[in-house]
């Protein structure tokens, strides 16, 4: 859309983590674990294990920010390292609308930049699809990063930055 892309959060050594918040399948009795903090390059760093047990099976982490308009932009772009496992994006308009729209990438191990375009994310609640349209792209509030493959794992992720294009 031509739009100068702007930057949601950048990771550094200096980043302030206080609006990023770790969501745990521990809401539904798991046991699966994850915690987000900095590395030495100054790169966000999510990691943790999922676990199946007591119907468990997902960890999440996630950025909320006061709502912004976002209907000049038409994707979200992450710069990430993987661990070649898959991951889903999720997008809110704003983080108390109770369902989310997300879309599944994999990751390679390396760093990659995935754009995902807004009409690709798909609106859920508790992992179901809803019968609903794709994100409008109008307004958003919050990103998360959620992984939950139906299996006990170990998992790691890194993060650099996610921008709006």
């Amino acid at each position: 859309m031509g739009q100068t892309p702007i930057t949601l959060f950048q990771f550094s050594d200096q980043s302030d983590l206080s609006k990023w918040q770790v969501v745990i399948d521990g809401v539904m009795g798991g046991l699966s674990k994850g915690r987000i903090l900095l590395n030495a390059d100054g790169k966000g760093v999510f990691q943790g294990y999922v676990s199946l047990e007591n119907n468990g099976g997902f960890s999440l982490v996630q950025y909320t920010f006061d709502p912004r308009d976002v209907s000049s932009y038409s994707a979200i772009e992450l710069k990430l390292k993987g661990d070649g496992k898959k991951y889903q994006i999720r997008v809110k308009s704003d983080s108390s609308q109770y369902y989310n729209y997300a879309c599944s990438i994999e990751t390679t191990g390396e760093w990659q930049t995935i754009s995902i375009p807004f009409n690709k994310f798909i609106p859920q609640f508790r992992g179901r699809d809803l019968n609903k349209p794709p994100y409008p792209g109008e307004k958003m509030g919050e990103v998360a990063i959620l992984i939950g493959n139906k299996k006990a794992e170990d998992f790691k992720i890194e993060i650099d930055k996610i921008v709006l294009k």
